[in-house]
């Protein structure tokens, strides 16, 4: 079995070792990285509100491990099967956003809440806060997860997010210490002055759900939540504590797409990428490459061009392993064995497809670090 180590380990610390990559490949700029990760770091800092980034994008103990030493809380994550790995990995300070509910999950959860510092886990209702609270042997912090409008998870109604902080309040085990909100079907809508009216609605929303808990006694301590896609917005509104942002370590189309602070300027690096090559060239206006659909995510769209082709070249899907970069003349213009690097759809899905990251800086390989929680969605 060949695995990115034993390809490509011998490269690192080569200058100009990201030439010789097998691809496709998962390449990411450290550099770009790291100033991400301290740009957002210092926008939270500087508004003085916590940073939980999700781990739900990059699935890192590396990364994670970055992200902590930059002053964020702790990481989100959106499965305990990525929560189990990150701990394993030394990560405190975890957030699971998705309700566990499941019989084998819940005994995964009350497993990992005796190891794991930090732990919360969000709840959204009353007979799973029980269960939950029954196989816990320790305690543990809970918020409530509430449903900003897409029917997925969370608590109907101010009445039904009081209901459950009375029911928690009655569980030995459990503490109830705030909630979350979490617009995503806001994230994307690229017009910044349609996105921060679609948020200030939401938000309203938010506030009379926390005003009727703190009529009830339940003033949530915690207030988490927020997007890269509406960070500028809720930093500005002031209700959340915290924000969960996670795709602006890595920046990708939807997200380029998007004017993110309303003045059209984009405040993060693109730090991810796919390297690719070309395999054929045997038309004038096309030629192929080797990432298709096992390559990249399908669901943001299509990938764009960075470098080694017209970023004007049209990318279209020609199944598993083979993608078509489409423009005038690019038949002749480049040749088989070429390389392009390509920004990437949708980080998050993209990300899961690979089994490591290929860190790069400048032109060189200098690390390979693995996609820790690749795969675990459940």
């Amino acid at each position: 079995m060949t695995d990115d180590l034993t390809l490509h380990g011998s490269l690192i610390g080569q200058q100009g070792s990201r030439a010789d990559l097998n691809t496709p490949v998962l390449v990411l700029d450290i550099g770009a990285l790291d100033r991400n990760i301290a740009m957002m770091a210092g926008l939270t800092a500087a508004r003085g509100i916590g940073l939980r980034p999700h781990g739900k994008t990059h699935k890192s103990v590396d990364i994670a491990k970055r992200q902590l030493a930059a002053g964020a809380a702790g990481v989100c994550c959106a499965k305990i099967g990525e929560a189990e790995v990150l701990v394993d990995g030394g990560i405190t300070g975890i957030l699971i956003t998705s309700p566990v509910a499941a019989p084998r999950a819940v005994e995964r959860l009350a497993s990992l809440a005796k190891r794991a510092e930090g732990l919360m886990a969000v709840v959204d209702h009353p007979a799973v806060a029980a269960r939950i609270d029954a196989a816990l042997g320790t305690r543990l912090d809970v918020i409530i997860d509430i449903d900003p409008g897409i029917a997925r998870t969370g608590v109907a109604s101010p009445d039904a997010a009081v209901a459950l902080a009375e029911a928690v309040a009655a569980l030995p085990n459990l503490r109830y210490c705030g909630v979350q909100f979490y617009c995503g079907s806001q994230q994307h809508i690229e017009s910044y002055a349609e996105r921060h009216a679609a948020i200030e609605e939401r938000t309203a929303y938010l506030q009379s759900v926390i005003a009727a808990l703190a009529n009830a006694g339940f003033a949530p301590e915690i207030v988490t939540g927020s997007g890269t896609g509406t960070h500028h917005i809720d930093l500005d509104l002031g209700v959340f504590t915290e924000l969960q942002a996670g795709s602006y370590v890595f920046m990708d189309k939807q997200y380029l797409d998007c004017d993110l602070v309303g003045d059209g300027t984009v405040p993060f690096e693109t730090s991810l990428g796919v390297d690719a090559r070309v395999v054929s060239a045997n038309h004038g206006g096309l030629v192929t490459i080797d990432a298709g659909y096992k390559a990249l995510s399908t669901d943001g769209g299509v990938a764009v061009v960075r470098r080694g082709a017209p970023e004007t070249a049209f990318f279209a899907f020609m199944g598993d392993e083979h993608a078509a970069l489409i423009a005038p003349g690019i038949g002749e213009a480049l040749a088989p064995g070429d390389p392009v690097t390509l920004t990437v759809p949708h980080c998050d899905p993209t990300v899961n497809l690979y089994d490591h990251y290929h860190v790069v800086e400048g032109e060189a390989l200098v690390a390979i670090w693995p996609v820790s929680a690749r795969g675990r969605a459940r």
